[in-house]
Parts: C-alpha cells; sequence; structure tokens
C-alpha cells in the first residue's frame, strides 16, 4: 500500500491497482487533476475536507469512481447538485477497486458544549489505514497505519497523545496540519513521537509516499 499526503487531511492511497482518494479539501493540493481513481472519500462536510467545486471535477474526470461520504455530506452535496453518493456511517463496509472499506464513527469531534454536532465517518482502508477524519474516538479494531489529526481547533495535544496510544499503531503520520505554521509542527510531532505509543513510527510524509 502506497499513502501519498497532498496536504492537510487529504490522501491518495493505492494498493494492488486501486486508487482512492480521501478528503480532497480546500487546504489540499495535488488533487486536482487525478485519474483512474476506483473512489473518493469524504468523512465530513467541512471546507477543509470537502471543496466542493474542486470535487466535482474529480468526479467528472472519474466517471467510474464511487463516491462514499457521511451522512452530513450527503445532504451538502445533494443541494449542491452533487447526487449519487453513497452514505455510509459506523459498521458499514463496501469494496471499492480491490479494497475493503469500512465506517466507523458517527460525529465530528466537539468544539463546544453549545456548538452544533455534525457527523464525521472514519475509514479503515484495506484493513490497515485509518483515516479519522475530524475524531478522536477509538476504534474497536485494530490499526496497523493511523493518520494521525495533530492538530485542531477541537482537540488539545493530551487528548491527541491519549488517542495514539489508545489505538497503538504501528506506523502513525500526522495530518490535519495545514492550520499551524510549518516552523509550529515540530512542537506537535516531538509531543506526540515523545509521549504517544511506545515502541512505533511516528514520521511525517509530507511530499515523499509512505510504503507499508
Amino acid at each position: 500500500m502506497q499513502i501519498t499526503k497532498l496536504g492537510h487531511s487529504c490522501l491518495l492511497v493505492e494498493d494492488e491497482g486501486t486508487r482512492l482518494l480521501v478528503d480532497p479539501g480546500a487546504f489540499s493540493q495535488g488533487y486536482d487533476d487525478l485519474t483512474g481513481l476506483d473512489g473518493v472519500l469524504v468523512t465530513h462536510q467541512h471546507f477543509d475536507h470537502l471543496a466542493t467545486d474542486r470535487l466535482k471535477a474529480v468526479l467528472a474526470a472519474n466517471p467510474s469512481a464511487t463516491l462514499v461520504v457521511d451522512p452530513g455530506t450527503a445532504g451538502v452535496l445533494e443541494e449542491a447538485g452533487v447526487p449519487g453518493a453513497q452514505v455510509f456511517t459506523d459498521g458499514d463496509t463496501t469494496t471499492l477497486g480491490g479494497l475493503e472499506v469500512r465506517g466507523f464513527g458517527k460525529d465530528h469531534a466537539l468544539f463546544h458544549p453549545e456548538a452544533d454536532l455534525i457527523p464525521n465517518t472514519g475509514y479503515l482502508i484495506g484493513g490497515r489505514l485509518f483515516h479519522p477524519g475530524d475524531s478522536l474516538a477509538v476504534p474497536g479494531f485494530d490499526v496497523e497505519v493511523l493518520a494521525l489529526p495533530v492538530v485542531a481547533p477541537w482537540s488539545k495535544i493530551s487528548e491527541t497523545v491519549d488517542f495514539t496510544r489508545a489505538v497503538a499503531a504501528r506506523v502513525t503520520f500526522p495530518i490535519h496540519d495545514a492550520i499551524i505554521v510549518e516552523a509550529a509542527q515540530g512542537v506537535f510531532d516531538g509531543t506526540v513521537q515523545g509521549l504517544g505509543a511506545q515502541g512505533r513510527t511516528y514520521s511525517r510524509i509530507d511530499g515523499e509516499p509512505l510504503t507499508v
């Protein structure tokens, strides 16, 4: 499996001829001209994970790709004139190309007790890679490779550390980091690497695909 980070939370996942795009949002780049996609997965409706106009272009260039989204995103896309998405929530499974995709979780992490809660569906891809979207809910299954939301307005670093300890993936790499300046990345990376699950690999994959 080869995983390419396209900025922020957007990933291109390739495995034995299957190509999946996850969370093509406004802070990401390098996905607009992709072809040969078997599926596009969206965890939730926030603009940094879903750039609707750009998604339309991606789908037009990949007419055979299956669009899989959380329940909230389905409504947003319907209003934007993008029908036909497959709605995924906790426990749902499908096969895209040659890869099984399993949904996990129902809610986006809470910003504040008085803030509205929106849906969020994380995805276990190929039984190996887990992309949680914007949630630190611990899955009830083994995770080999974790895409970790390392910094967010809805989290604090102690919660991030506890999440990595609980998941204890063999390999972890950071996502959801376009909201901080590059010079600050080391603060979050060092904290998670130093206090997270011990004996595991944590490293950035910015600019260079990860092969597992």
